[in-house]
C-alpha cells in the first residue's frame, strides 16, 4: 500500500469536506448536520455503521479481509462559541467556530477510511472510526465509552490513536507527541458570591458581590503561587464573569467560572480544597454568602510509552525525519481521549497547521476567532491515520 500518495490523490475531496463542517460549526453532544455530513462522507465504503443513543456520533467499523486485531481510530467533531474573525471565505457565518481544528480531525479520519476501506482486503483485523461529538467540556468520549465504542468490532482495541492539529507554536506539517503525560486534567470553577443589592451611589446600604468576586479571582491567582512548588504545574484562568445590569445598580450575586488545570491526584486535591476555602473566607470576610462549585472533568491524557514510540517511528519512516519532533513537555490543555487510552493501550499526536509562510509562535493559537488551519496536512494527516491502523494490525509496536 502508499497510502501517503493514495491519500494526497484525495486532496481536493478533502478539503472540499473541510470546508463544508467548517461552515456548519455545531456545539455540543447534538451535531445533526456534522453526523449527516459525515455519514455522507463514509457512504458506500462498507462500513458497519451505528449511530449514538444519547449523542450524535458515528462510529463505523471495517472488517479486514484476514483475522487479526483491532485498531480504534479517533476524530472529535465539535465546534466552539466563538464568533469567527478570519476574514475567510468559508468563514462560520454565526457565533460559533471550528477555532480547534476539529473540523481538520473529522475530514482526516473520513478520509483514513476511505484509504483503509480501499485495501481492505490486505488488513489482517478490524478498524473501528470514532466520530465523536462534545469533545469541548461535553465528555462526548465519555458517552460513548458509555454506548459500548469499544466493543464495537466485538473486542477491545489492541489500540486507540488520535490526532489534534494546532494552528501555532508547531511548524506546519510538523508531527510531535510523547510517552508518559500529554495534557493535564481539567476541572471546572464556579462561584456565584451572594449580596444584597440596591443604588450605585449608596454601597453602603448594599452589599455588594463585585469587589469580593475580584477580590477572589486576584487571591485565588496568589494562592497558586504560594501554594505549589514551581516544578509542579497548575492553573487556574476564569473565562466567565458575570454581574450587574446597570452602571448604577448594585447587584444581588456575581458569577465567575474558572478552567483548573493539575497533573498530579495530589494537585487536584490541593486546588479542589484550597480554591473553595479561599473564596469562602473572602466571601466571611465580606459578610457574603457564597457558593462554590469544584467540579472534576478530564483526566489527564496519558500515552503508552510504547504507543507514542510507534507513533514516533511511524511518522518518520511515513513523512521523513525532518517531519517528526519530540514533544519535551506536557501542556496543560485537556483532551476526553484520556478516556479511551485509560482503558487500552494508546496515543495522540498533534500535528502543526500553521499555514506556509508564518512564524507558528506569532499567530493566533487554538481558540482565537483568527486562529487558521492550512488544509494542506490534511491528506497526511489522512495517511498517518491510515498507517497507524495498517501498521499496528501487522504488528506489536516494538
Amino acid at each position: 500500500m502508499n497510502l501517503r500518495d493514495d491519500a494526497r490523490s484525495l486532496s481536493d475531496d478533502l478539503v472540499q469536506l473541510r470546508r463544508d463542517l467548517h461552515r456548519i460549526p455545531e456545539i455540543g453532544l447534538e451535531l445533526p448536520r456534522t453526523q449527516e455530513a459525515v455519514l455522507g462522507a463514509v457512504d458506500g465504503l462498507g462500513l458497519e455503521i451505528t449511530t449514538g443513543d444519547a449523542v450524535t456520533s458515528v462510529t463505523g467499523v471495517l472488517r479486514g479481509g484476514r483475522p487479526g486485531p483491532t485498531v480504534l481510530l479517533r476524530g472529535d467533531m465539535d465546534a466552539l462559541p466563538v464568533t469567527e474573525r478570519t476574514g475567510l471565505d468559508y468563514a462560520a457565518p454565526a457565533d460559533r467556530m471550528h477555532a480547534c481544528g476539529h473540523d481538520l480531525h473529522t475530514t482526516m479520519l473520513a478520509g483514513a477510511a476511505r484509504l483503509l476501506a480501499a485495501h481492505r482486503d490486505q488488513l489482517a483485523g478490524n478498524v473501528v472510526f470514532m466520530f465523536q461529538p462534545g469533545e469541548e467540556g461535553f465528555d462526548g468520549a465519555g458517552r460513548m465509552l458509555d454506548e459500548g465504542i469499544l466493543d464495537a468490532s466485538g473486542e477491545r482495541p489492541a489500540a486507540a490513536y488520535a490526532l489534534h492539529v494546532m494552528s501555532a507554536n508547531i511548524p506546519g506539517g510538523v508531527f510531535t507527541t510523547r510517552s508518559g503525560p500529554l495534557l493535564a486534567a481539567s476541572s471546572v470553577l464556579t462561584v456565584t458570591v451572594k449580596g444584597a443589592g440596591g443604588h450605585g451611589s449608596a454601597p453602603h446600604r448594599a452589599k455588594d458581590p463585585i469587589p469580593a468576586a475580584c477580590e477572589m479571582v486576584t487571591a485565588l491567582q496568589t494562592w497558586i503561587s504560594r501554594t505549589f512548588d514551581v516544578f509542579e504545574p497548575v492553573v487556574l484562568t476564569v473565562g466567565k464573569f458575570h454581574a450587574g445590569t446597570a452602571s448604577n445598580i448594585i447587584p444581588d450575586d456575581a458569577t465567575f467560572v474558572a478552567t483548573v488545570r493539575t497533573f498530579s491526584p495530589e494537585a487536584l486535591a490541593t486546588m479542589k480544597d484550597g480554591t473553595v476555602g479561599v473564596c469562602r473566607g473572602i466571601a466571611a470576610a465580606h459578610g457574603l454568602g457564597v457558593d462554590v462549585d469544584f467540579a472534576e472533568q478530564y483526566p489527564v491524557t496519558i500515552n503508552s510509552g510504547a504507543e507514542a514510540e510507534f507513533v514516533a517511528d511511524t511518522v518518520r519512516e511515513v513523512h521523513g525525519e525532518e517531519r517528526y519532533t519530540p514533544q519535551t513537555n506536557p501542556i496543560l490543555g485537556a483532551e476526553d481521549f484520556s478516556r479511551v487510552i485509560a482503558e487500552v493501550p494508546g496515543a495522540m499526536v498533534f500535528l502543526g497547521a500553521a499555514r506556509p509562510g508564518v512564524d507558528p509562535a506569532a499567530v493566533p493559537n487554538n481558540h482565537s476567532p483568527l486562529a487558521v488551519f492550512d488544509d494542506a496536512v490534511l491528506a497526511d494527516g489522512a495517511a498517518l491515520y491510515a498507517e497507524l491502523a495498517v501498521r499496528r494490525l501487522t504488528a506489536a509496536p516494538a
